[in-house]
């Protein structure tokens, strides 16, 4: 039921809700927002596939590989095993998004020894690769369009030895069975989705010079259609031998040696990689960033992801903020959300980067201590206009710098009966990553993630083109667990720097609002548009827009997309896998008592 307040009752009670060191802001400022407790306007219903219940179950970008995953969980598989059939199956039905050609991060909760494991499968910059990579002769930054296609911006694939790592340690199953699902869609054909079909549109004018990218996506000369059927023999091929002889196959044989040629050869920015870099490569087994938000404890991967230590910095801004009380149709909570956004991401553009090559303040950037400091900056009647990074324990004075992260990528949570969990979140970066294809699979463009720009007001850009470094990223695969070190919830999103912002919105409706996984989700979603704000033009999203230009801000109510996956653990000790209602996603459960 609605409830309207005086103006006098509400400033009360809005008071109750601001952390004191902002009450001391409030004598000059507008009158606040009332209450509102009507009930949510959900963007779009999250029914039929988009949910599902189960004893272990996948949730992806993608039936097809949420049915892999599933089909190694009803083999006796692990969540380890699933979570890597569904991103081989991924290679093949969602190649504009993520693959073997890619990397990602992997956060993995071990339910024998209780522990939380993150492995980092990011790409790597080549041996030669320089800070002035994206650099024009005269020193000005080459654009996307110019960057992008073509070998210079590919990096050293990463995921084979991300699933290499995962097997050893989690899986239960043979290395090649995890392949088995992914071969037979490539060799026997697979329906085009809505979402591929789309993004193979206008391919005619991208691919111009690419034909080997060509071969693979049109037919008859164009195209491939939504609803037409693609197969991928040369694709098989690189999987089947990957599966026979192990990932060495793909870092050192004739996959190593195809992704060579493509890029070295490439009609546009041809690259400087060699088979030395793709023999060296390693995934990374790094500590998890946890912290404590309310009565959860929530984890996810550190740098050079960004993607925990921004939500998480987030989470700790709005603390002190009654956000349950405000509730989620109140404008209020949404200009709260909307102020932790630019404080944090104010942060994350000046201190992250990969932690091999520079001083990450990781700690220092989600310490309660000091968040509850940088809080007092936010006022619930009003924006500031601007923001200024903060300097939190352990930081070294640096420069900031823009990445040209896109919003593409692929995100999937694995639940087994066992209780093990993933949580990963994987990319070849941009649609269809450097539109270069090496034995069938997409080559990712994730060097263009890099800070195109080496130094700022001549001091070193945290996020700089470095030999054998990885680029910075939003990929926020993220764990909670509820104060008894349960797990209750995975969830993660494709959408490139919004990812922190979908992970960010959908954690404060689940852990703050007490919604479901299924309706938080399904809030709108939220992000910066230059010296405003944007928020999706759901019923919600568009009723909300208005309301918030009031505390100063410019606010549009626009698409803004999103491709969330998600699953939370019932009290029963079943599964509830649930797929984003805007994506095409969808869940594969294993039924309880199978």
């Amino acid at each position: 039921m609605t409830r309207t307040l005086t103006l006098l009752a509400a400033s009360v009670a809005i008071l109750t809700l601001i952390p004191p060191a902002a009450q001391a802001q409030t004598a000059a400022l507008p009158a606040p927002v009332a209450e509102n407790t009507a009930p949510v306007v959900r963007g779009a219903p999250a029914t039929g596939e988009r949910v599902a219940n189960g004893a272990a179950l996948v949730s992806s970008a993608d039936m097809r590989a949420s049915a892999a995953g599933r089909e190694m969980l009803d083999a006796g598989g692990s969540a380890a095993d699933a979570a890597m059939a569904t991103m081989l199956a991924l290679t093949v039905v969602e190649p504009q998004s993520s693959g073997i050609g890619g990397g990602g991060f992997f956060v993995y909760h071990d339910a024998a020894s209780g522990q939380t494991i993150t492995v980092d499968g990011r790409e790597e910059a080549p041996a030669a690769a320089r800070a002035d990579r994206f650099l024009h002769a005269d020193g000005t930054p080459m654009s996307m369009r110019e960057a992008v296609p073509g070998g210079l911006s590919v990096g050293v694939p990463g995921n084979v030895r991300l699933a290499q790592m995962v097997h050893q340690r989690y899986g239960r199953l043979p290395w090649a069975r995890l392949f088995e699902p992914a071969i037979r869609l490539a060799e026997q054909g697979f329906v085009v989705s809505p979402w591929l079909g789309t993004a193979l549109a206008g391919a005619d004018r991208r691919w111009a010079n690419m034909p080997e990218t060509r071969a693979i996506f049109f037919i008859d000369g164009r195209p491939a259609r939504t609803g037409e059927t693609l197969r991928n023999p040369a694709l098989a091929a690189t999987l089947r031998e990957v599966a026979q002889r192990g990932p060495d196959a793909f870092y050192r044989g004739a996959p190593a040696r195809a992704i060579i040629a493509a890029v070295r050869g490439a009609a546009n920015n041809p690259s400087d990689m060699t088979l030395a870099d793709l023999a060296a490569y390693q995934a990374e087994s790094r500590d998890p960033v946890c912290t404590n938000y309310r009565q959860y404890r929530v984890c996810g991967m550190g740098p050079p992801s960004s993607g925990a230590t921004t939500v998480f910095a987030m989470l700790h801004l709005i603390e002190g903020f009654d956000m349950h009380r405000m509730g989620a149709t109140n404008p209020m909570s949404w200009h709260v959300m909307a102020e932790a956004m630019r404080l944090a991401y104010a942060d994350r553009d000046l201190y992250v980067g990969d932690p091999a090559f520079v001083a990450v303040p990781t700690a220092g950037l989600i310490d309660p201590a000091y968040l509850r400091d940088r809080a007092r900056q936010i006022s619930p009647f009003t924006v500031q206009q601007s923001y200024t990074p903060g300097t939190p324990p352990g930081a070294q004075a640096r420069s900031p710098g823009a990445d040209g992260e896109v919003p593409s990528t692929s995100h999937f949570v694995a639940a087994d009966a066992a209780g093990n969990v993933a949580s990963m979140t994987s990319t070849v970066e941009g649609v269809f990553g450097s539109q270069l294809v090496a034995g069938g699979f997409v080559l990712n463009n994730e060097l263009t993630d890099f800070s195109m720009m080496p130094e700022v007001n001549g001091a070193p850009v945290a996020n700089r083109v470095e030999p054998g470094k990885r680029p910075r990223s939003s990929m926020s695969p993220t764990i909670v667990y509820d104060a008894s070190g349960r797990v209750v919830m995975a969830v993660g999103s494709a959408g490139g720097p919004r990812i922190i912002m979908h992970v960010f919105k959908t954690l404060v409706g689940v852990l703050d609002f007490g919604m479901s996984a299924a309706d938080a989700i399904a809030l709108p979603n939220l992000y910066m548009a230059g010296d405003g704000d944007i928020i999706e033009n759901t019923p919600l999203g568009s009723e909300l827009a208005p309301q918030l230009a009031r505390f100063g801000r410019p606010v549009i109510a626009s698409d803004l997309g999103s491709k969330l996956n998600a699953a939370t653990h019932e009290a029963d000790g079943s599964w509830t896998g649930v797929a984003d209602p805007r994506s095409v996603g969808a869940v594969a459960a294993v039924a309880t008592g199978q």
